[in-house]
Order: C-alpha cells, then sequence, then structure tokens
C-alpha cells in the first residue's frame, strides 16, 4: 500500500520508513495526481465526445479528423520545449509554467459552447494543447526530483494510476451528460470546464513550488546523466549529445510514427463491432481500467527489471490490439475487451515509464528540459502518424491503414530493440534494494 511521506511544503522531512520496508511515495505525487485526476475528469469528457461529434455531427472526413487530431497532437510537441526550459530557470519555476498551462486549458473547454466550425474548433483544441504542452514537462520534472531515483517508475505509476482514473470517470460522466441533459454535447462541454477549473485550484493551494528532496541526493548519479556545475545550463542540442537522451528520444520517434492516436482507434472499434452513438463514449472506460490496475504494478516492474525493456514490451501489447482488430473474429464484446485492455496495458507500460526512464538520463538541474526533448519527439512523431493514418484510411479503408501501421509498428519495435541495448560501460546501476 502505497502512502504518503510526512513531509512539510517547507521541505522538513517526516519520519523515516523502517528498515527493509519500501520508501513511500511522496506527498508532492499524490498532490500532483490529484490535479491530473480531477483535470483528466475534464479533458476526457470532451475526448470521449470529440471523434463521433467531428465526424459524425459536424461531417468531417477521416482525412479531415486525421490533420485535426494531428494538429491537437502536434501543437502540444512544438510547446513542449518550450514548457522544459521555462521551468527549469529559477526556483519554483516548475510550479509556475505547470499552473500556466493547467489553467491555458480550463479557458478552452467554455470557448466550445461558442465555436462551430472546423477551423474555430481547431483554434480552441491548438490551445488547449498548447496548455498541455506547457504542463506536462514541468509536471514530470517535480514527480522525479521528489522521489527516490530507485523508485521513480513506481512513483510514476502511482501518478498516471490517479490520472487515469480521472480517465476512466471523464468518459462515464459524458455518457452520463449525454443521456440526461438536452442540450447534448454543450452541456459536456460546461461541466467539463468547471471540472478543469476546480484542477487548477488545487495545483495552486496544495502542489508545493518546490518538491521535497529525496534523501538519497548525492549518490552515484546514472552512467548518462554526469551533473552540470554550478550555475551551467546545457543547451537542447548539448541534450542530445547524452547517449541516454539520444537513444530515448530515437526510440519515441521510430515508435511514435506507428502508434495511431486514441481516437482513431476507438473509430475503428466502433466501426468493427457496430458500438451505436450513446454508447461510443464509453469505449476510452476499457482503456482507463486496464490503465488504472496495471501503471503501479507495471511501474514497480521497471523499477526492478529494466524501464527500458518494459517500453518496448508495452508497445508489444499495443501490437497485440492491432491484430486482434485485423484477425476475422466476429464482433463479440470479448473481442472489445481485449483489444481495450491491451491498449490500456499498453500506456500502463509506456507511459510513466518513459518519463522514469528519462529522468535517469539528465541532471536534475535541466531535468524539464531533458524529459521535454523526448516527449517533443514522440508527441511530433504521433503528430505524423496522425495525418499519415487519416489519410491511409481515406484511401484505402481502415483495416488496409492498421495492416501498414501494424506492419511499422513490429519494425519500429526491433530497431527500437537494438538501439536501447547499452553497451556493459553503459548500463544502469542494479536497482536499490
Amino acid at each position: 500500500m502505497y502512502l504518503a511521506d510526512r513531509r512539510t511544503t517547507t521541505g522538513t522531512v517526516g519520519r523515516k520508513p523502517a528498515p527493509g520496508r519500501r520508501a513511500a511515495v511522496p506527498a508532492t505525487v499524490f498532490a500532483l495526481g490529484t490535479v491530473s485526476l480531477v483535470t483528466d475528469v475534464s479533458s476526457e469528457m470532451v475526448s470521449a465526445v470529440l471523434p463521433l461529434y467531428l465526424v459524425a455531427g459536424l461531417g468531417l472526413s477521416p482525412l479531415g479528423f486525421g490533420l485535426l487530431d494531428g494538429l491537437y497532437n502536434g501543437v502540444s510537441a512544438l510547446v513542449r520545449l518550450v514548457g522544459g526550459r521555462l521551468a527549469d530557470r529559477g526556483d519554483g519555476g516548475h510550479k509556475t509554467v505547470a499552473v500556466l498551462g493547467y489553467g491555458l486549458s480550463a479557458l478552452c473547454k467554455p470557448l466550445l459552447l461558442v465555436v462551430h466550425g472546423v477551423p474555430l474548433i481547431g483554434a480552441v483544441l491548438a490551445a488547449d494543447r498548447t496548455g498541455k504542452g506547457l504542463r506536462t514537462a514541468p509536471r514530470d520534472a517535480m514527480i522525479s526530483l521528489a522521489c527516490e531515483p530507485s523508485d521513480r517508475a513506481r512513483a510514476f505509476g502511482v501518478h498516471r494510476a490517479m490520472d487515469t482514473a480521472g480517465a476512466l470517470l471523464g468518459p462515464l460522466l459524458a455518457f452520463l451528460v449525454l443521456r440526461t441533459a438536452t442540450e447534448g454535447y454543450d452541456a459536456v462541454f460546461t461541466v467539463s470546464g468547471c471540472v478543469a477549473a476546480l484542477g487548477v485550484l488545487v495545483l495552486w493551494l496544495f502542489v508545493p513550488a518546490r518538491p521535497d528532496e529525496p534523501t538519497s541526493l548525492g549518490k552515484p548519479r546514472h552512467p548518462d546523466s554526469p551533473g552540470l556545475r554550478p550555475g551551467e545550463r546545457t543547451p537542447l542540442r548539448g541534450l542530445l549529445r547524452r547517449p541516454g537522451v539520444r537513444r530515448l528520444t530515437a526510440c519515441a520517434v521510430l515508435l511514435g510514427l506507428t502508434t495511431i492516436s486514441d481516437s482513431f482507434l476507438y473509430l475503428t472499434l466502433q466501426r468493427r463491432l457496430a458500438v451505436t452513438e450513446a454508447w461510443f463514449p464509453l469505449l476510452p472506460l476499457g482503456t482507463a481500467t486496464a490503465f488504472l490496475l496495471f501503471a503501479v504494478p507495471l511501474g514497480a516492474v521497471a523499477d526492478r527489471f529494466g524501464r527500458r525493456r518494459l517500453f518496448l514490451c508495452g508497445h508489444l501489447a499495443l501490437l497485440g490490439a492491432y491484430g486482434l482488430l485485423l484477425a476475422p473474429l466476429g464482433s463479440s464484446p470479448a473481442l472489445a475487451c481485449a483489444v481495450l485492455t491491451l491498449h490500456g496495458t499498453f500506456y500502463a507500460a509506456t507511459d510513466g515509464v518513459l518519463a522514469a526512464a528519462t529522468a535517469d538520463t539528465v541532471p536534475r538541474e535541466i531535468r524539464g528540459s531533458g524529459l521535454a526533448v523526448v516527449q517533443t519527439g514522440q508527441a511530433a512523431a504521433r503528430f505524423v502518424c496522425s495525418i499519415a493514418f487519416g489519410a491511409a484510411w481515406t484511401a484505402w479503408g481502415d483495416r488496409t491503414a492498421l495492416g501498414v501501421a501494424a506492419t511499422g509498428l513490429l519494425v519500429s519495435a526491433a530497431a527500437s530493440a537494438v538501439l536501447l541495448r547499452p553497451p556493459p560501460a553503459d548500463a544502469p546501476p542494479e536497482p536499490a534494494r
């Protein structure tokens, strides 16, 4: 059971764990997890209905949706570097940039009530993704700085589990609103805006500006992440000269190029099973449930047996989901359960695990920038994948497009396995017992 440290916002460390017991997950992680939980309720309410709203309600083609979905992710990729660099400047910068990012996204939810054309909706979604891009690296930097290096993947797993609880509740709330409110989509956007504002308030009041330092500071660093001299700052291009950052970024890009967006996966499943409009918002619940169940256990597995290895295994779970959608297995509910379980397992084994692996390779002084570099590479690759998949679906149909993506994912996973194989001198230290 994961209990928060008895820490105060002034940095005083509470009672240490008894010998032989695992270190507790810091209170900062739980506070940030609460912010993410509330924010994800808001975001996933919109995400759950947006594909059907645009494709069925506004008549957008798969190619048009791919362009819009690509924009949705591409803008986030472009501003992550900005968020990471700004957060590394001065004490308390991580929280300041995170508040700015969460606040911008919260402001965008009510705007969906007054915009109806595709260009205006695209502009609002771009602003929303700008907020997400600004906040992601600073938030993950605060998590990594607050916990012991040997427990990073577990801490990220706790955060992602709380985040995913919001992703689980968001589509369910959207489903209930759609079934009970006469305003339909407008009611979903209204409730989403109110919940987003609550998330910003929790961040402002309960997350300390400077996370408590873990007790193991001063222990030897990971070989890929030599420390910085006092006052030294590394430019972004210098980060890519670090072997660990360069390899992780290359793998994140390769695998991201063949990772279709959640929206496309749900639309593919909806066509396969002929899911009605009223039930469509429930599809993300399957992914969120698996993510919630497996995030913490798989984070602990990653800490013990290797974060990079588990990151690759997670993509094999995604490949299994693609294979089930392509296989001639009929349209039973069991197929939907299996696909969504594999999809959630993919996220549980990759999302927080990649952030923990990146934190191993970057000094604390530029932790936000290092996380932003890897995350930007991954998000930019998924931006390209969304556009390419939408074009392939429009030209060849969904099954052929998915077959091409599955083949590409298999090749990318094989190449990444080679890239992430460290030489003996570069092998990470044994995890702390």
